[in-house]
């Protein structure tokens, strides 16, 4: 397994609000600037199939490998390789969350992959959850010192 980047992100939201991001995939490339599309086959359950389109890349089928009130991982389906995007969050004491996001590369084509996509998910990561953030954030319920005037 090849680890391709790393983010981190601490955020006024609770988890829910990630998760409700995350489940309503058409709304992706709201914050992810690299995704075209996104099609969930069905519920956002562990299990769950779908596909989505990179910019500028061919479609992708991808898994919702794991899914709980920790972690949410989507592995997509490469010709020789699986992209693994391990998402795992905790809540924060007096609210809010703290975010982790690693992106890792497995399979015998690794290293071309890693060639190709690298470099493109490298720069993408951070900005990529940063905007996550913010969107989850905009839709999340004010905390109750935010309602004192």
């Amino acid at each position: 397994m090849t680890t391709i980047a790393t983010a981190h992100l601490t955020s006024a939201a609770a988890p829910a609000a990630f998760f409700a991001r995350w489940a309503d995939m058409a709304t992706w490339p709201e914050w992810n600037a690299d995704t075209e599309w996104v099609v969930l086959d069905g519920p956002f359950t562990q299990g769950a199939t779908g596909t989505l389109k990179p910019r500028g890349g061919p479609k992708v089928a991808f898994t919702v490998e794991l899914l709980d009130e920790h972690a949410f991982v989507d592995v997509s389906r490469l010709v020789g390789a699986r992209l693994t995007f391990d998402h795992r969050i905790a809540p924060r004491a007096g609210g809010g969350s703290d975010l982790s996001v690693s992106v890792a590369l497995t399979g015998p084509l690794r290293p071309l992959w890693m060639a190709i996509l690298g470099k493109g998910i490298r720069d993408s990561l951070q900005r990529d959850l940063d905007a996550l953030g913010r969107a989850a954030e905009s839709n999340a319920p004010m905390r109750p010192e935010q309602n004192r005037h």
